[in-house]
Parts: C-alpha cells; sequence; structure tokens
C-alpha cells in the first residue's frame, strides 16, 4: 500500500471513529480487557479509495532508447527496489551507477547511463477493506463524593455502565449482565446500578451491551467490593460518626479513579483505608522530601568533589564509600538536597504509571542511596540499580515499555517479533543498551553525575518495577492455578516483588513451591521462611523498602555468583525528550507471544539491526 494510499485509508477511518464519537475520556483505558468467551468476530467494511498512478520511462542517454516503462504509486522517481522489480537486475545495476549529465560540457548523446523521463498519472480508485472499531463499556461511579486522593464515599454510591458505540448511525440498544450472580438488564446505553455492601472479598460482575449493529461488545469482568466503615450501620451501637463506604473496584473497564497499582494484575483489593503508606503516593511534592543522614551518599558527594571534609580528621570518610560522622554533619546541606533531587521525576512518574511514589523512593534509597552508579563493578547502573538480568525482565515482561524502547535501538521488522522471539544477539544489544540508558555515571560531568539522564532513569525503572509485578503474578497463577489475590494480600504481594526485582524469580519460585508443598498459607511470613540462604538478604531488603529504615546499600545477591555477560557499547543518544511518555497501560500479553506486524511494513530480505546511537 502506497503512503498516499495508506494517509487516505486512515483518513476515511478517522472519519468514522470521529463521527461515532469512538476517543474516550482522559484517563480511561484505551483497550477492553479479553473477556472469557469468544470476542466479537469484528467489523469490516469496503472503502472506494482513490490514488494515483505515476508513469515513468528509464532512457538510455546515448541514444534515446527506452529501456523500461514503470508505474509508481508515489510522487517523486521510482526507488531502486522498484526499479528491479520492474526492470530487471541489470538495468537497475546500470541506473544505479549512472551520474546525471552536464550538457554545457557533454553532448546528450555522449553521456554514459541512464536517466528517468516522466510520462504522466493516472488516477485510479481500488476498494479496501477495513477493520471497523468494536462497541464497548465502560464502569465509573455516581453519587459517592470522596475526598480528594481517596476512595472513600459519604452516601451509598451507585455503579453506572455506560456503552460506547463508534459508528455512526449505530447505538448500544442494552446493557446485560450479572452482579453477584444476580442478572440485570437495562435499555440504552447507560445502566445505572444502586450499590449495597459488600463482603471483605467483593462481587464479581460479568456485563456487556447489545449494538443495532447486530452485534455485541465482548463479555467483560469487573470485581467490586463496598465496605461500610466504622459502627453506623451495627444495630447494637448508637454513634454520630459520619457515614462511610470504602469503595474499590478491579476491571480494565473502570474509569472511577485510580485503581491500587498491580491490584488489577493480581485481582486483590489492597486493605480498607487504601494501601499502606509505603505503597502510597503523597499529594505533593514536600511530603515525599526526606532528611536522612545517608553515609554513602555523604561520601560520594565528598569524593566528587562537592563538599570539602578537609577539616575532618579523617578527611570526612571512614572508608572509600562510607562517610564518618563528621563527613556526614559537613555534607548535610548538600546531602538533603540531593536526596530529594529527584522528587519531582518520582510524582510525575508515579502519576503516569500508577506506581507508587514513596515505594519508588525507597527503593532508590535502599538500592544506591540516591547516588546513580554507587556500584559500578558490579554492572549494577542507575538509581535503583539495574543489571543485566533486570533489563531482562523489564523488556519481557512489560511489553508496552519493549514497544517503545526496541525502535529506539533495534529496526522495526526485530521489534514486531517480540522480545522472547528475538536472536540471543538482538536481546543481548536490548539489555545492553537499556542498562547503558539508565547508567547515569559521568566522569566528565561536574558533579560526576549526568542528571537528565538520571531523571530519565527514574521512568525505567518504574517500568521494571510493573514488570516484575507481572511475572510475580503469572508465577503464582502457575504454582496455585488461582488469581494471586485469591491466595496472598495486596501488600504481600507487593514484598514477593520486591524479593523478585532484588533476588530474582528463582528465589521467589523456589520459596512458594516449598511452601505450598508444606501446606502453608502463601503469605509473607511462611514464603519468606522458604528463601533459600543464598536468597535471604531479600528479607532484609523488603523490610527496609516496607520500613522505610535507612541502611546501607548492597549489589544484589546474584551477582555474587559469577560474571554476568556484558555487551560492550557506545552510549545510547536517547535524550529525556525521547523518554516513553504517556504509556497505556493495557493489559501484558503472554510473554513470547509473537507481536503482530503492521500491513505496511512489509521488509525485502533479511532486515538488519539499526542502531540509532550515536559512538
Amino acid at each position: 500500500m502506497t503512503a498516499m494510499l495508506k494517509r487516505l485509508v486512515m483518513a476515511a477511518f478517522m472519519i468514522l471513529m470521529l463521527a461515532g464519537g469512538l476517543f474516550v475520556a482522559a484517563g480511561r483505558p484505551p483497550a477492553p480487557a479479553s473477556a472469557e468467551d469468544s470476542p466479537p468476530s469484528g467489523r469490516r467494511a469496503v472503502l472506494d479509495v482513490p490514488y494515483s498512478v505515476y508513469g515513468w520511462w528509464l532512457v538510455r542517454y546515448s541514444n534515446n532508447a527506452i529501456l523500461c516503462a514503470l508505474k509508481v504509486e508515489h510522487e517523486g522517481v521510482p526507488e531502486a527496489g522498484e526499479v528491479e522489480a520492474q526492470c530487471g537486475s541489470k538495468i537497475a545495476a546500470d541506473w544505479l551507477k549512472s551520474k546525471p549529465c552536464n550538457f554545457a560540457e557533454t553532448a546528450v548523446n555522449s553521456c554514459p547511463g541512464l536517466y528517468f523521463i516522466e510520462r504522466g498519472v493516472e488516477e485510479k480508485q481500488r476498494k479496501v477493506e477495513v477493520d471497523l472499531p468494536l462497541p464497548s463499556v465502560w464502569i465509573e461511579v455516581e453519587d459517592c463524593n470522596p475526598p480528594p486522593g481517596e476512595r472513600k464515599c459519604t452516601t451509598l454510591p451507585t455503579l453506572v455502565l455506560r456503552g460506547q458505540e463508534p459508528l455512526p448511525n449505530e447505538t448500544i440498544l442494552s446493557i446485560q449482565g450479572t452482579i453477584d450472580g444476580q442478572p440485570f438488564s437495562c435499555p440504552g446505553q447507560v445502566c445505572r446500578l444502586p450499590m449495597q455492601p459488600t463482603a471483605m472479598e467483593g462481587v464479581a460482575m460479568e456485563f456487556w451491551a447489545d449494538s443495532s449493529y447486530g452485534d455485541t461488545t465482548e463479555r467483560y469482568t469487573a470485581k467490586i467490593r463496598l465496605m461500610p466503615w466504622g459502627d453506623f450501620m451495627n444495630p447494637d451501637v448508637r454513634t454520630s460518626a459520619a457515614r462511610t463506604w470504602y469503595l474499590d473496584a478491579l476491571s480494565s473497564q473502570w474509569t472511577g479513579g485510580e485503581l491500587a497499582s498491580c491490584s488489577a494484575t493480581w485481582q486483590v483489593f489492597p486493605g480498607l483505608g487504601g494501601p499502606p503508606e509505603w505503597l502510597s503516593s503523597p499529594n505533593s511534592i514536600d511530603d515525599l522530601r526526606s532528611e536522612t543522614g545517608y553515609y554513602y551518599l555523604a561520601a560520594q558527594l565528598i569524593n566528587n568533589g562537592m563538599v570539602d571534609a578537609a577539616s575532618c580528621q579523617d578527611g570526612g570518610l571512614q572508608s572509600a564509600n562510607v562517610a564518618s560522622v563528621c563527613g556526614v554533619e559537613l555534607a548535610r546541606p548538600l546531602l538533603v538536597e540531593w536526596q530529594n533531587r529527584f522528587d519531582e521525576d518520582i510524582l510525575k512518574t508515579s502519576a503516569e504509571t500508577g506506581v507508587p511514589a514513596r515505594l519508588l523512593k525507597n527503593v532508590f534509597a535502599r538500592e544506591s542511596q540516591i547516588w546513580p552508579g554507587i556500584f559500578t563493578t558490579y554492572k549494577e547502573a542507575g538509581l535503583g540499580q539495574l543489571t543485566e538480568k533486570g533489563a531482562d525482565t523489564v523488556l519481557l515482561w512489560n511489553t508496552t515499555f519493549f514497544d517503545q524502547f526496541c525502535p529506539l535501538v533495534l529496526s522495526k521488522p526485530y521489534c514486531e517479533k517480540g522480545f522472547a522471539n528475538l536472536e540471543a544477539p538482538e536481546q543481548n544489544l536490548l539489555r545492553g543498551a537499556l542498562v547503558h540508558q539508565v547508567n547515569a555515571s559521568c566522569p566528565n560531568c561536574v558533579t560526576g553525575i549526568d542528571i537528565s539522564r538520571a531523571s530519565f532513569s527514574v521512568r525505567v525503572f518504574a517500568e521494571g518495577l510493573l514488570a516484575n509485578c507481572e511475572q510475580v503474578g503469572r508465577a503464582m497463577r502457575n504454582i496455585t492455578g488461582l488469581e494471586p489475590g485469591q491466595t496472598t494480600s495486596y501488600e504481600d504481594l507487593w514484598r514477593m516483588t520486591l524479593v523478585n526485582y532484588n533476588a530474582g524469580p528463582g528465589c521467589l519460585g523456589i520459596a512458594l513451591n516449598e511452601a505450598l508443598a508444606a501446606s502453608e498459607p502463601l503469605d509473607w511470613q511462611h514464603v519468606s521462611s522458604h528463601l533459600e540462604p543464598a536468597c535471604q538478604p531479600a528479607i532484609g531488603y523488603v523490610q527496609d523498602i516496607s520500613s522505610v529504615l535507612k541502611i546501607a546499600p548492597t549489589p544484589t545477591p546474584w551477582l555474587n555468583s559469577g560474571p554476568l555477560p556484558v555487551v560492550e557499547l557506545p552510549r545510547v543518544d536517547v535524550t529525556p525528550t525521547a523518554q516513553p511518555t504517556g504509556l497505556v497501560r493495557t493489559p501484558t500479553p503472554t510473554p513470547g507471544a509473537t507481536q503482530a506486524a503492521t500491513p505496511t511494513a512489509q521488509p525485502t530480505g533479511n532486515p538488519t539491526p539499526t542502531a540509532t546511537f550515536a559512538p
């Protein structure tokens, strides 16, 4: 399909979408979740699309003989591949060697080689079959009136289902489903369901919509929880306390506010009143501020000449990477400034990805004491100390991030395969590029740190935590055959995700299997007791992050077991302007599934990796 034809098809498709109001409100998930039943078979339309055919002659200078007549569907002279396809390889080779003739110096019949003459344009039409957008249903809530940043309602809320028909001249006829096993049906495109308090585990819901087009939406699922808070519903207790209900929803179609991070992935509700503080995000940057006396961070400020500790008898250091008490006190003003330097990036990233801001900062504090590159000898990089194994997790389990990062390093035909289907050299190239991308060490910078690169890396580490959350969810489903939320609490699932991030999936997988074999609950207390000796440092790692204790950062345990493969790469020239922003959080496909190629990308021959970074 030519560029012009593609533009026309897209224009026609956009007209259909705009006429039907396809675009959803900001904050809504962009695509429906997979249904348990078979999805609709699809909608297709045939469009008459105009296009232009440009005719060319390929002529020899010496005798004006027409060697080949060509037709192409784009403006400008034919490309090399088109010449070879329509004229043969010999004529194509002769044309490629031809140089423009200087008629002021050489007679036309004396010029060597070939030249093009345009012979006219022909306007045509062709029929093109295109996919039309499907209808959908979204969930929101009314009559809740929660305080800012909270999920509690002061009145019993109403659950609202809104059908959406993107095609012009079509409409949603009805919305149907079941909630807690009870059927419901509403005519039209809006369905309001008054809510009643539920059990702690919530109630299951299934819903769909019928369209006048003659088809139905996918059958969506949701889990809704509405819990009363306080004694106002207790008939044996008189109280003047305000009525409060805590509302939670798990569904890809939910538009009623932010879900707790990874709760939909694990199908688990956080505790009543919301997640604990270490899994929360403050409303303002001031609430994220810390003033911890980091001994490692102070040492780096002294070692890089940012703090003059000459007045200390020990030079401000008790060892090469640890400041003394005197050094910490001299460094304190800059120490406080530096540890809060990335708070704005953390809050912005948290808002974009859903990863709790306090969790991100605690991970950075525990991994590097917010100094990127402290453990350079261990091949760990950035605020979160990314290793190549960690990069592998991000690229395999976070397909949204992979789709945006891969084209910065490899050509499109490679990226369309998905990370799991790439050959080892391409996988190594991507791992190495990602580690380099978050490595903020900069010997030529005044502070020894590339600040813009460190800021950029905050988003990468958030995407990495989401990838680990996906991997933990899959591991628990494989081991138990159940949704993670059926066996483990929201808070403990995050603890296990931190083990996965710090010690690796092997450590967590063995512990889960041993706890299950012993018929023990899959909570943090029991699973952590089965961590093997080499994995047990992860227990302290989790305790430090979840209780916000500040102790010295340490290299990832697996790095002591042997050397990692290293891909020596030049510095990746991807500036913060190329940062994957506005990433759409969609359900992650099964790792290893081949990514669907777009019909307009038809590479010929063997594709070649295209490195987009400069030496």
